[in-house]
């Protein structure tokens, strides 16, 4: 099975503006709607749409957490949350008007007792299983979070997924991630200097191998995608034709789309090509790829 974590969900309200936002003054929306969201949601999404099971986990709490509970069980995920008996899952507010204004909200606090509940769920899990864990770490959790959780699960021969960034990420390495997905400036951020050209991606990524990571997945936005992969092979691909409308989740939807793709065929070339196609169509999309927007760009790769 394959599991995701979302430590603090959300729900986005956005309001459409047919003008600019006018700070002081009453605005009047011409459409909004509500999307149920955080990384590790947004990848057990992606991962429903490609015919993949996935069990998202994380913390809800209040009458926000049982809508967005309700709201992720009617898209057919399956979930498995930790109800929290304080404060509200958060509401983000997107304004999209001429200019783009986002006040997003704090989330409740996260107890010890919460987080320990996690662990014990993810003590469960064997070498059949794969563990997602995505996106930042609310402040009131320990932030060695991600050290903590694949310290416990070291040695069990579960494969962990982590996209994160700068010390979230460098700290798991000792910890041998089967995957790790860095974009190209987060990259250069975790070795220490800008990075041009693929030679230097290449050479960056093989420094977080040594330091731990098995496979590590670098996207350039653009500009395609770089894998480094566990046998010392390097694949190159580049980015499908397509106007981008919405970069939130594409960075999720391919490691939803790697993961998908090396468990059904066990080769990572074919793991890249079904990544860079779901994180193009979420891109090329106003919402998260649909499976046959995803099927229409893997045919061009």
């Amino acid at each position: 099975m394959i599991y995701t974590v979302t430590f603090n969900p959300a729900i986005d309200y956005v309001v459409r503006l047919d003008k600019a936002l006018e700070v002081g003054e009453v605005n009047r929306a011409v459409g909004e709607d509500c999307v149920l969201g955080g990384k590790g949601i947004n990848v057990s999404g992606v991962l429903r749409e490609l015919g993949c099971e996935s069990v998202a986990l994380g913390f809800v709490a209040g009458e926000t957490g049982a809508w967005l509970e309700r709201g992720l069980a009617a898209q057919g995920l399956c979930t498995d949350f930790i109800h929290l008996d304080h404060g509200m899952t958060r509401i983000n507010v997107k304004i999209k008007a001429s200019e783009e204004t986002e006040l997003n909200g704090a989330g409740p606090a996260i107890p010890a007792s919460a987080l320990q509940q996690l662990e014990e769920k993810l003590d469960g899990l064997t070498e059949n299983d794969v563990l997602i864990l995505a996106g930042s770490i609310p402040s009131s959790m320990p932030q060695d979070t991600y050290e903590r959780l694949l310290a416990r699960l070291d040695g069990k021969g579960v494969r962990c997924v982590v996209d994160a960034t700068r010390a979230l990420l460098a700290n798991v390495l000792p910890f041998h991630p089967f995957l790790i997905k860095p974009n190209n400036h987060e990259l250069g951020e975790l070795v220490g200097r800008e990075l041009t050209g693929d030679a230097e991606i290449t050479a960056a990524a093989r420094t977080l191998q040594e330091k731990g990571a098995r496979n590590v997945l670098v996207s350039m936005a653009g500009d395609g995608a770089l894998l480094v992969d566990e046998a010392g092979g390097v694949h190159r691909i580049g980015c499908p034709k397509g106007k981008v409308v919405n970069s939130v989740g594409a960075g999720d939807s391919m490691v939803a789309g790697f993961v998908a793709g090396y468990l059904k065929t066990g080769r990572y070339d074919e793991a890249l090509r079904l990544g860079t196609a779901c994180g193009s169509a979420t891109a090329f999309s106003l919402g998260l790829a649909k499976r046959s927007e995803i099927e229409t760009l893997l045919a061009t790769l």
